[in-house]
């Protein structure tokens, strides 16, 4: 078969890293291409050449059967390549049909713009997804996962030959998600090819057509998805076996350290939960459950309108996260790019950014070669990936961003850890050494609140399991208790009433 675009023998290099050497991809019509392979495989810097925000060093690039070098993503785009990013492009100010048009607005008579026009083939689109909502609601007022879709809608708007989906689930709902693959497969049947970037096995299997594996910045392979199984693609992902995807710690845990009672506040009503030390309690629950508002205000970053939290014994307050920080308790945000990390400043600066007052003098003079030495020993004992600690943090892989962001949280010496969808966009191998990281701490004493969306994570990391509802604690169960069935019934509600009958 023809392939649509052809990339071979692409070479880049950044000083002192060598990016891709040798890498390649084919994209053809009606089928999709995942593209898989560990954070710093070369994945992001092969779509930045494609779509001509990076130049090749060397190799080829053949679009529609003719060598091709795209000035830059608007001429990428001309040409019939799409592309949703990963992280959300959106002007929250700004209309849904306003975003999806920007720059290439509907106008009439007189130059001015066609309102009428725009907001009714934007109106199209969301309905082609399935999306109930109006085109003219303002970006800024959508969920996270709505904004995806809205991102999802503009980019099949430009009707492209090829489309790169980087990670497109990350932040969906099953529901949107089975949207987004029914449309997948609509474009498959006109033709188009697709580019399926994620750490999501499941949908490689279930979406995918072929696979291209990245290591090292290195071509490793191109199967058919249906010629593998999920063990032999992550093991030529990670150049070794994977063995025990969730390597949990079996240990005793200790005293209560975290007594929550009956605590409120914006999207959370009367929620109660106990934490001990040296435990995993892990949170889950829908879009939209209350999973981060608890969180949040539990640290601070949201107001609690009622209840109280005792650390040790003793109250605590937190009407900031400031607060939260001098109590020992650590949030690590899901959206590490937006709330966890400065991507401008360095991995030295954004991993010792809370911790500074372990570092000062008399005088607020900071004792440099400590903080320095500290930082290094983190990135020995995380395993990350950087030239130095100067590097800016912005040019490092999300797997290692986030090993910074929770190593940041780590030198604050907390008590508390709460990891907000620590695995978030992180590929299968960075995956587990976050785990194994959990585990250290955790077998010193630590108490840790591990919230997350995929439920095998869960189910396969955590000594008991808080599921939230609408707001509410919808069930708390033991490792022995709970399956992906019972966790999924607490989350739409069918043991809602029957857990309070039994905690009043």
């Amino acid at each position: 078969m023809q392939a649509l675009l052809e990339l071979k023998g692409i070479d880049k290099s950044f000083p002192g890293v060598k990016a891709l050497c040798g890498a390649a991809l084919n994209v053809y019509p009606g089928r999709v291409m995942a593209l898989v392979g560990e954070n710093g495989a070369g994945k992001s810097t092969m779509m930045k050449i494609l779509t001509g925000i990076y130049t090749k060093d060397a190799g080829s690039l053949r679009w529609l059967g003719k060598d091709t070098a795209f000035s830059g993503p608007k001429a990428s785009q001309d040409a019939g390549i799409g592309i949703i990013h990963q992280e959300l492009n959106l002007i929250p100010a700004l209309t849904i049909a306003e975003n999806i048009f920007l720059g290439r607005e509907f106008v009439g008579r007189f130059g001015r713009i066609d309102w009428k026009k725009m907001y009714d083939e934007a109106d199209k689109w969301l309905k082609k997804l399935n999306l109930r909502f109006t085109s003219r609601r303002l970006v800024g007022e959508l969920s996270i996962g709505d904004q995806q879709m809205v991102e999802i809608a503009r980019a099949l708007s430009f009707e492209s030959k090829v489309i790169i989906m980087d990670e497109p689930t990350d932040a969906l709902t099953d529901t949107e998600t089975e949207s987004l693959f029914r449309t997948i497969r609509e474009l498959k049947a006109q033709g188009c090819g697709i580019v399926y970037i994620s750490h999501r096995m499941k949908e490689i299997f279930d979406i995918c057509d072929d696979v291209t594996v990245f290591r090292d910045g290195q071509f490793i392979a191109e199967r058919e998805v249906d010629t593998l199984t999920e063990d032999k693609l992550i093991e030529m992902m990670v150049g070794r076996k994977l063995e025990d995807q969730y390597p949990r710690l079996d240990n005793e845990p200790g005293d209560v350290r975290l007594q929550v009672d009956r605590l409120c506040g914006p999207g959370i009503h009367n929620v109660s939960f106990t934490l001990r030390r040296g435990e995993i309690l892990g949170v889950c629950g829908l879009m939209g459950a209350g999973r981060t508002e608890l969180m949040k205000v539990l640290y601070g970053a949201l107001p609690r309108s009622g209840g109280s939290v005792a650390l040790d014994g003793r109250e605590v307050v937190t009407h900031m996260p400031q607060d939260g920080l001098l109590n020992g308790i650590v949030y690590i945000s899901e959206d590490r790019k937006r709330d966890g990390l400065v991507l401008g400043m360095s991995v030295k600066e954004n991993m010792s950014l809370t911790a500074l007052r372990y570092f000062s003098s008399g005088g607020g003079r900071l004792r440099h070669k400590e903080e320095a030495q500290a930082v290094l020993d983190f990135i020995r004992l995380f395993n990350i990936k950087t030239p130095s600690i100067n590097q800016t943090i912005g040019l490092l892989s999300g797997g290692n961003q986030q090993k910074v962001a929770i190593a940041r949280g780590l030198m604050t010496r907390p008590k508390v850890l709460i990891l907000d969808e620590p695995t978030r966009g992180v590929d299968v191998g960075a995956k587990k050494e976050i785990y194994q990281l959990i585990n250290q701490f955790k077998a010193k004493g630590l108490s840790i609140i591990l919230v997350s969306s995929e439920m095998p994570e869960v189910l396969g990391m955590s000594d008991r399991i808080m599921v939230m509802h609408e707001g509410h604690n919808g069930g708390e169960f033991t490792r022995a208790q709970a399956t992906q069935e019972t966790l999924m019934a607490a989350a739409v509600g069918k043991l809602h009433s029957a857990y309070q009958e039994q905690q009043a």
